[in-house]
C-alpha cells in the first residue's frame, strides 16, 4: 500500500501552529490525511498496519480493524 514516510512527519509535526493539542497519533493521522491524501479509515488502516510503530499506536488505542479507525477518525475530526 505504502509506506510512512518519518522524516516528513517529523517536518509535518514542526510546521503545524498547534502540535501540542494533537498527541503523536493524531498529528500521524492528519499526515497522513494530508500528505498521503488518504480520507478513507480503510486505505488508512492498510497503511498503518504495514509500520511497526504505527502498529504499536493501534494496539495502544485498542483499534484492531478498519472500523475500529474510522469510529477513532469521526471522534477526532468532526
Amino acid at each position: 500500500m505504502g509506506y510512512i514516510n518519518w522524516n516528513e512527519f517529523k517536518e509535518y509535526k514542526q510546521m503545524r501552529e498547534d502540535p501540542e493539542r494533537l498527541d503523536n497519533f493524531q498529528l500521524l493521522l492528519a499526515f497522513i490525511r494530508s500528505y498521503y491524501n488518504k480520507s478513507s479509515a480503510f486505505e488508512i488502516f492498510e497503511m498503518l498496519v504495514e509500520d511497526e510503530l504505527s502498529v504499536m499506536m493501534l494496539k495502544k488505542r485498542r483499534i484492531y480493524e478498519p472500523e475500529d479507525l474510522e469510529e477513532h477518525l469521526l471522534k477526532l475530526f468532526h
